[in-house]
């Protein structure tokens, strides 16, 4: 049984396509990259951003880090708040934490962004820690985030503790974390990422991801 539930955040607990496919729309165009269709850019959310912009726009690493600053400063202002919680997210958290579980947030967003859309959507006090990247993108490895937030928690037994997510970033970082993961396909990755990546358990809805969370912790 888990007693630990680590929630991937972008994809997973929230949908936040308008506010990241925006900000990434803003950020290119200060680069002369007119981006007129947001679906686009969908391949932004989830992995670290700087990552993102060396992969699908070929950006050196300081065009990439001068993109990252662009970004923010939309994202920061206006974008992080363009953003939904998935309905059945709040109840599904609440079951949770009245059940005794422990959850915490392991996000490649910077950890000061990921606590104030939390405290947005009145679900920060469900959560016993919010592991993140920081700003200057230190600890934006998705491993890295997990055993953060298990060592921050103490959990020594990676086998009490599951790591919920949308993309294979999430799933791949639980492997290598050396815990289990379940893949959500109502978020931005498909069934096929999912599965290829490993994950323990698939789900397609989030009040089928409730029913197994509750089942197994």
């Amino acid at each position: 049984m888990y007693k630990l539930v680590l929630f991937d955040l972008d994809g997973t607990l929230t949908d936040p396509k308008v506010g990241i496919t925006t900000a990434v729309q803003y950020a290119l165009k200060s680069f002369g990259i007119d981006v007129a269709n947001p679906d686009d850019l969908l391949n932004f959310i989830g992995p670290p951003l700087r990552d993102s912009f060396s992969q699908f726009y070929g950006f050196s690493a300081d065009d990439a880090e001068l993109a990252v600053a662009k970004y923010r400063e939309y994202y920061s202002v206006t974008g992080i708040f363009e953003n939904d919680l998935y309905p059945g997210i709040s109840q599904t958290l609440k079951t949770l934490h009245d059940k005794g579980v422990t959850l915490a947030v392991a996000t490649s967003k910077p950890a000061v962004y990921a606590r104030q859309i939390l405290e947005h959507f009145s679900i920060d006090n469900y959560f016993a820690f919010v592991a993140g990247s920081e700003l200057d993108g230190t600890r934006s490895v998705k491993s890295e985030i997990i055993n953060y937030a298990l060592g921050e928690l103490a959990i020594t037994d990676g086998a009490g503790a599951i790591m919920v997510g949308d993309r294979e970033y999430d799933i791949n970082g639980a492997k290598n974390a050396g815990i289990n993961s379940v893949g959500v396909t109502y978020g931005y990755g498909s069934r096929g990422e999912l599965r290829d990546a490993g994950a323990t358990y698939i789900v397609d809805t989030v009040a089928e991801l409730g029913r197994l969370l509750v089942d197994v912790t």
